[in-house]
């Protein structure tokens, strides 16, 4: 049973208050709020919670934030002029609601600080340029489409098309620095939502991760509010100095949600029925990240968006491509053949990401694409199945070997160092040398830990190199010459 005494004690201080005159689903017509303004937090007489959306003549329009039902007749006061979220370091490791509410058993929240669910971003004069390398640990990622500490990515692709793994991967890779990961999942089943939690506590990310949560058990309104309260605790975190990266996953859900609740309002729907200010709704969120020249310290954004059918040209994919500094594209198609990361080389993009690479890293980027632009070329000659010249196999060799190394099951990351031992290696082995791709990757892992100079990676690159190269290819209509020598053959 609820304890009105916190309404009795609103009321008494004289807050403005309001009857419930009629109620639609997820909003609510209160009489009597005629002058609140927007974004304020308003409390039941039943315990339940609303913001108000938006205050009229005829009445206030209060989105609400409970799965509880407001009945006709029930009567609501102001609790805050605007909606805030609680925020502060007892968060971390934590799994909470929309609203800051523990979810997760573990007892409750004792915080202190609050912060505007709806804060305005930095402006340009308070940013500093993004410079810092952001690892993923995923290699085809920090190679080909590189990240900066403060950049904003949108991570797209269809259903299944590996984004989660993907993302999972580079919260694992944070483990070690002082970086904040502010995980938030927008309108979920409760199984990926155990699953994503299960994940973070075996990898021990837990222990540097918030995860915020509104399930598709919870209210509209709270599935809209969401990554706005998970940005608000990214932000305390932020202004303090810290790094924080933010992960919502994904804003197509919170499009959805935000359309029902514009189109149950009366709202004039535009492109897909999604509100006219849907672009705002989004770029207003993401540009809250950067980084701040007063304290240096950065919140990165990884917006996931679903691209049904690989669509990338819909509505809010290409709301999202305009609002961010580049995009991480998943193809389901690259997915189905084995190619794991899916990551699409022609699609994805990073416009900023190049900033926080040295001229080692921009040189094996640069070299990287090259080979795989030959093997495309090479290979599109194979399929009318003419003979190839010497130089347009071992493009293709060089090629099929850059996709076995970009080969990553989804538990494991691998550091930068790491990634440039193995891969420069395998640029460095001529194309139409057999090379051994795992063995490589295991040795490189190992030589990496002890790399603090330049002359001890080429080193560590060298031996990589000599220990599994292995023989030059032999063309099957060819004499082997090892063959011809043993049985007394002039070569």
């Amino acid at each position: 049973m609820y304890d009105n005494a916190r309404f009795q004690a609103l009321v008494e201080e004289d807050r403005p208050t309001g009857e419930v005159v009629a109620v639609d689903r997820a909003l609510i017509k209160v009489k009597g709020l005629e002058a609140v303004a927007g974004g304020a937090l308003v409390l039941f007489d039943n315990g339940a919670q609303g913001m108000v959306r938006e205050a009229s003549e005829s009445g206030a329009t209060i989105l609400n934030l409970s799965t509880d039902d407001v009945p006709m007749g029930s009567l609501a006061v102001v609790e805050d002029g605007i909606i805030s979220i609680g925020c502060g370091d007892a968060l971390i490791g934590r799994v909470v609601s929309a609203m800051g509410k523990p979810i997760d058993g573990l007892g409750p929240i004792g915080l202190t600080a609050h912060r505007p669910v709806f804060n305005p971003a930095p402006g340009v004069i308070e940013r500093a340029l993004l410079k810092d390398p952001l690892p993923t640990g995923v290699a085809m990622v920090d190679s080909l489409f590189p990240m900066v500490l403060g950049q904003r990515v949108a991570i797209l692709g269809d259903s299944k098309a590996g984004k989660t793994a993907f993302v999972s991967q580079m919260v694992t890779s944070q483990l070690g620095s002082d970086r904040i990961v502010i995980y938030c999942l927008i309108a979920k089943r409760k199984v990926d939502v155990d699953t994503l939690v299960s994940k973070l506590q075996e990898t021990g990310s837990l222990h540097h991760t918030i995860v915020v949560v509104s399930s598709i058990f919870d209210s509209l309104a709270q599935s809209y509010l969401a990554p706005y309260s998970a940005c608000a605790m990214g932000e305390h975190f932020w202004y303090g100095g810290r790094n924080v990266i933010m992960v919502y996953d994904d804003l197509s859900s919170h499009a959805k949600a935000y359309r029902e609740l514009s189109l149950l309002a009366r709202g004039n729907p535009g492109r897909e029925s999604y509100p006219g200010d849907m672009f705002y709704a989004h770029s207003s969120l993401l540009e809250r990240a950067g980084k701040l020249a007063s304290n240096g310290a950065t919140m990165s954004a990884l917006p996931v968006v679903l691209t049904p059918g690989n669509d990338i040209t819909a509505y809010l994919p290409t709301s999202l491509i305009s609002i961010t500094d580049g995009q991480i594209v998943f193809d389901l198609e690259s997915f189905r053949k084995g190619i794991r990361p899916a990551v699409s080389r022609g699609l994805s993009v990073s416009r900023v990401g190049g900033r926080g690479q040295n001229s080692r890293q921009k040189k094996l980027t640069s070299t990287l694409f090259k080979a795989m632009i030959n093997y495309d070329q090479a290979a599109e000659f194979a399929r009318f199945g003419s003979e190839m010249a010497a130089e347009s196999m071992a493009a293709v060799g060089m090629g099929k070997r850059i996709y076995e190394a970009f080969k990553q099951p989804p538990d494991e990351i691998y550091s930068l160092v790491e990634q440039e031992v193995f891969l420069t290696a395998v640029l460095k082995t001529p194309g139409n040398i057999t090379f051994n791709v795992d063995p490589a990757r295991r040795q490189a892992r190992e030589l990496a830990k002890t790399i603090t100079t330049e002359a001890e990676l080429d080193a560590a690159i060298a031996k990589v190199m000599a220990d599994n190269a292995v023989h030059p290819f032999v063309e099957a209509d060819e004499p082997d010459p090892a063959e011809q020598a043993k049985a007394g053959v002039a070569t």
